[in-house]
């Protein structure tokens, strides 16, 4: 099963990186039909997220996005270019470092 790792450094702070984390969620849930399931923390919040074929986690802190992705055997063979369109859908959302 291939698995994406996609790492992307901010500067929002936890509280912005929230907000941001929310649009991705409610775009996975929308376009990607993803079910999320959130888990605020202190320091690091959580985002599990899963439909047929995928599954992983966001890990968002002050100072980072950290996205696991598992890909089912028949979604792998995509793997380049899903990840290619969660790192510029991040990008986007992150703005200019």
């Amino acid at each position: 099963m291939p698995e994406l790792t996609i790492e992307r450094e901010h500067t929002l702070g936890l509280a912005g990186a929230r907000v941001v984390a929310e649009r991705w969620r409610e775009q996975a849930e929308q376009e990607w039909g993803m079910s999320c399931e959130s888990e605020p923390g202190e320091a690091v919040d959580l985002m599990r997220f899963a439909r047929s074929g995928v599954s992983g986690e966001l890990k968002v802190t002050e100072t980072r996005f950290d996205l696991q992705l598992k890909l089912g055997f028949l979604l792998g063979a995509y793997s380049a270019k899903i990840e290619q369109k969660i790192k510029a859908n991040l990008d986007e959302l992150l703005g200019p470092a």
